[in-house]
Formats: structure tokens, sequence, C-alpha cells
């Protein structure tokens, strides 16, 4: 579950849900000064959705909260007129609310609207039915949803996208939360890896689905769900949506949806590359779409510490992570790897070694992510070792640290890993490891968010190789490059030629043999073995390659019907009188039998 920091002067009960710090981050300002006017209420959010929000404990919205909701309602706009919204604002700064907030708001509207056309209408059937002197008509009768005679394909009418299956569930969670106080909304939450009849049983009357894109499709494609009524598309972390793995997806589900009245996209982060994607999915080709920016992945995170490590090799950089674990102030932390081997293999050991640890990665089971999600947000587990499939989504608030055991592939991961921790408002700690060998995406890293490490050491454990000194920089004259720097084969000096070696000419082809580099001839200056083991005894280079000659001859003659392995084709092998193959008519022999017949000299 989800943290929550109560108002001042209210306690929450112990056995409240906890909101996630998507929802809402903690303003100081409302403990500070209880006597402010309820923020949410100025927005012109519905009384339901503000009294669940009060109840969550917070008063005053966030800076992204304050700027998108407005304009995602269509403040100041034509009635019933909504543009499309592409948000950006740092992890932790309440963006799930910014979205959910404003498309409950309506969904609520419209209902509201529906069922008092609904009551005029059997007003007026009434009012008529008394006019003649027949009985008055009754409210039709509410109808299990659950029984097969009563099916009906779901018809939603908000739909939020997430790349993930663990954040779809902290959206739907949090939905759920601020729906208590609503009646009639309904929330559901489709990912892979449930159940099929119980999805198809939650999305019965379901008013905004919550929803990874591969499951929603298989729903779709059976019937089970219609998206041509759906009015607002929400993409969450969208940069991670458009990319390549999610790309065909989210192009389906925009042409099933193409009769929507508003797009929003939500992330930390925004690579020109992806704002180009997400224009193809805005409406009218992102004619009408605002941009927010609260604030840019280059801006440093005030409630997140960031510290560098060099590691001289894996077994160094496993003694700094068991140093900074045994550290008596980490309440809860996640352990970041790189592969799902590495993943499984890291909890092991530190099971092992007595840590309370578990894995997640995207290879296991649902039931089994959700059951190890859960024990970390009610404090059964305190290290949760995972892949970058736990970088967004998740949400505890007792999590201190993040240690980035493993680097992230891309850059803009980084930011979402280290967002784990420091949200709403806490105070966090982001510890990084790197081998000589992760020089340039330290300098990824750095170049991405304009922040320079500042490489720090424990007593003990030095590192006793040269590193680069402030991160990314390298020792070879210039930043990243392959030999740290923009230096190496790219450009600048070639560090194979540092020590008296010559650059080759420009089109010619370097030899290792040429110059006095210290690459120069050491492969060449080895004496060649005698035999195959080097000590005089088997056959000498020529006699082995001749076996292997006459292996392959062995190999490729043709037989049974001339289609050997190798050599030349069947069609253009001489072919004997009449003909025939030279194995054509010959009895088949298996090859044991073919194997002891040579042996025995037949």
């Amino acid at each position: 579950m989800i943290d929550q920091l109560p108002v001042q002067g209210h306690a929450a009960p112990a056995d409240t849900a906890l909101p996630s710090a998507d929802v809402q981050a903690p303003v100081a300002a409302a403990t500070s000064e209880p006597s402010l006017p309820d923020g949410f209420t100025r927005l012109g959010l519905a009384p339901e959705l503000v009294q669940a929000v009060r109840d969550l404990g917070y008063t005053q919205p966030t800076a992204v909260q304050d700027k998108a909701i407005p304009l995602a309602m269509g403040a100041g706009d034509d009635a019933g007129r909504f543009i499309d919204l592409m948000v950006s604002s740092q992890t932790g700064s309440g963006k799930t609310a910014a979205f959910l907030l404003p498309v409950l708001h309506t969904l609520l509207q419209q209902q509201a609207a529906a069922e008092a056309a609904l009551r005029a209408e059997h007003e007026r059937a009434a009012a008529e039915a008394a006019a003649r002197g027949e009985a008055l008509p009754k409210r039709p009768k509410r109808k299990n949803p659950t029984h097969s005679r009563n099916f009906k394909a779901a018809t939603p009418g908000a739909l939020i996208l997430c790349p993930t299956r663990e954040l779809a569930q902290q959206v739907a969670h949090d939905a759920i939360d601020l729906v208590k106080h609503c009646k009639g909304l309904r929330i559901a939450n489709v990912v892979g890896g449930m159940p099929y009849q119980m999805q198809i049983a939650r999305l019965q009357n379901a008013n905004l689905v919550v929803a990874t894109p591969g499951r929603l499709l298989d729903l779709q494609r059976s019937h089970q769900i219609k998206l041509d009524q759906v009015q607002f598309l929400v993409v969450d972390e969208a940069d991670r949506m458009l990319d390549l793995g999610f790309a065909d997806d989210l192009a389906e589900i925009n042409a099933l949806t193409a009769a929507r009245r508003q797009t929003m996209m939500f992330s930390a982060t925004f690579a020109p590359r992806i704002q180009q994607l997400a224009m193809r999915v805005m409406r009218d080709g992102g004619a009408s779409v605002q941009k927010v920016q609260i604030d840019s992945p280059q801006e440093k995170h005030a409630n997140i510490r960031q510290m560098l490590y060099w590691a001289d090799n894996a077994q160094h950089k496993r003694q700094l992570l068991d140093h900074w674990l045994r550290d008596t102030s980490i309440d809860q932390a996640i352990v970041f790897a790189s592969t799902q081997i590495e993943c499984d293999g890291l909890a092991n050991d530190l099971q092992q070694e007595g840590f309370s640890a578990v894995a997640l990665h995207g290879a296991l089971s649902q039931g089994l992510r959700n059951r190890r999600l859960m024990a970390l947000r009610n404090g059964q587990v305190q290290i949760l070792v995972a892949t970058d499939v736990a970088a967004r989504g998740i949400d505890v608030p007792t999590i201190t640290h993040v240690f980035n055991y493993g680097l992230p592939m891309k850059a803009e991961d980084y930011t979402h890993r280290i967002g784990r921790t420091g949200r709403a408002g806490r105070q966090g700690l982001a510890v990084t490891f790197a081998e000589f060998r992760d020089r340039r995406r330290i300098f990824d890293i750095e170049g991405y968010s304009r922040q320079p490490f500042k490489a720090e050491v424990v007593a003990g454990l030095e590192p006793t190789q040269r590193f680069p000194q402030g991160g990314g920089r390298g020792d070879f004259g210039g930043r990243g490059g392959r030999e740290g720097g923009r230096g190496g084969p790219r450009g600048g000096r070639d560090p194979r030629f540092e020590r008296g070696g010559e650059r080759p000419a420009h089109g010619g082809r370097f030899d290792p043999r040429a110059g006095g580099g210290r690459f120069a001839g050491e492969r060449f200056e080895r004496a060649a073995p005698a035999g195959r083991h080097g000590d005089g005894r088997g056959p000498g280079p020529r006699e082995e390659f001749g076996r292997r000659e006459g292996f392959r001859e062995r190999f490729d003659a043709p037989r049974g019907n001339g289609f050997g392995r190798g050599g030349a084709p069947a069609a253009a092998r001489p072919r004997p009188a009449g003909g025939k193959h030279p194995g054509a008519g010959r009895p088949f022999v298996p090859h044991e039998a073919r194997r002891g017949a040579e042996r025995s000299g037949r």
C-alpha cells in the first residue's frame, strides 16, 4: 500500500488504505497553515472527490496538479471541449492524481446528467399515465451483469494505459481510493498473468479501465470489451509506452478509440524522439496539444542524494553493496540488476547471507509478483532485488535507499529508478556501483541529466585501478568513447598508439606487427607450439590441418541420393555412366554398423 501524511489535527487510522505518492505529494503549507482553504475545491472538482482526497490526508494540490487539472477539465474553453495534454514532471510529484481527478470528475458529471435524464423521462411517463388513469410505470429492475444471460461487452468511457502490470495495479488502486464516495463509478484493472474470467466479470459496467496493452487487446479481439465509446485516453509513463515494444499495440488502440474527445500523456521524461511519436497518437496529428513541463529531468531532485562508487571488478562491487546493505539507516531498499539471471542470483546470495530479500522480474508469474510486492508494502521484506520492471509503479513510502547494482540500458531509466525513493517530499538516497567498463553508461547518464557524479570511496574498499574523476570523464583525452572519452577510434587520441606507436595511414589496414605500440606484434612474437599440447607431442599444425581436410573430403563424399553436406551441389558432381550416383542402389547401413565395418576392414 502507499503512504499518507495526515493533515495536522486529523490522525489517520491505522487500517486506512495508504494513497500513492504519485496520487498526491504532501505540501508543507498544508500542515503549517491549516487555515488555508481546500485547494482541490478551488480547482472545481466534485465534492465527492474532494472528500476522498481529504480522507487520504491532503488539502493542497502539487504544482503539476494545480497546472494540469484545470486544463484537463477544459477550464477556460468552450463547454464540452477538451484539449490534449502532454505533461512532464518529476517522479513522486503527483502525476497520477493529475489525470485521475479530472477524468473521474467528468465521468461523474456525465453520470449525473444521464441519471437526471432518466429521472425526467420516468416522471414524464408517470405524469402521462396518471393523466390517463393508468397505473404508474415501474422502474426497471437491475440485472445481474455476471450472469451469462445478461452479459454485454464492457463499454468504458475512460481508458488508462500503463507499460507494466505493477504500475497498472497501482493506478487502479489509487482510482478506487478516489471514488469511495462516488456512487455508480466502477474501476476495472486488466493486466496479463491473471485469470480471464475474473477480469471479464470485473469489466461489467466499468466506467474506467486501467490496463496493459497486451491483455486489453486480447479481450477486445474476443469481444469482451468495446473501445469505440472511450472518451478519454490517458497514457501513463508515455515514454515507455511509445517505445518500440508498445508502438504497434498503441497504434491499434489509437485506431480503436478514434472517436475519443481527449488524449493525455504523462511521464517524468520526454525525449525529443518520443515527443515526435506522441504527436501521431494525439488527435488531429497534435495540432491542439498543450505541453506542460513542471520540471525537467535535468533539474536535480532535491530530495534524493546521488552517490557513485567505482569498483575494480564484480567481486569488489559485491563487497561495496554488502557494506551499504548493512547500514542501519536503511528501512527498505530496492537493488536494481541488469538481467533476470543476475537478479535471481543476487537475491539468493543475499538470502543466504541473512538478508530479507526477494527477486522481482518479468519472468515470474503475476501471482508471485503480486505476493512479493505485497510483502514489500507490508514490511515483511526489507530488500527487493529487481530489474527495470520495478523502475515504474513501485510506490512504497518506506523505501529509503535505491542501489544501482547493474546500470540501466537507457539513461532516462536511471531517473525512473532513483524515483522509487525520496517520494512525496521525503528524503532518499540513490547509490550507483560501476566498473571501469561501465564508464560509457555513466557518462550517458551524466549527459542526459546534466548532473555530473562525484565519485566517492569506502574506507578499506578503495578501488586499485585508475578511474575517471568526476563520473564519466575518461582518461584518454575526451569524454566517453570506447576508451573513456571521445578519444579512441572515433576521434581524439587512440590509446593503442600512446606508447610510441604510429597511427596507420587513412585508408590502410591496421597491422599490429608494425610500429612500436604496446600491442605491436604481441600475438606474433609467441612461438607456435610444435604439437597440439605445445610440448612436442601430437601432430604438428600442418599434419593436423591435413587430418581436417581428409575428414572434410570423407564427409562431403556423395552418398544415398547425392545430397551431402558442404562441397559441390549434387547437380555439379560428376556422375558415372548410366546417370546414377555412386551411392545409388547401395543398401542403407546404420551409422554404428558402418563404423564397425570400417574398423574391421570390411
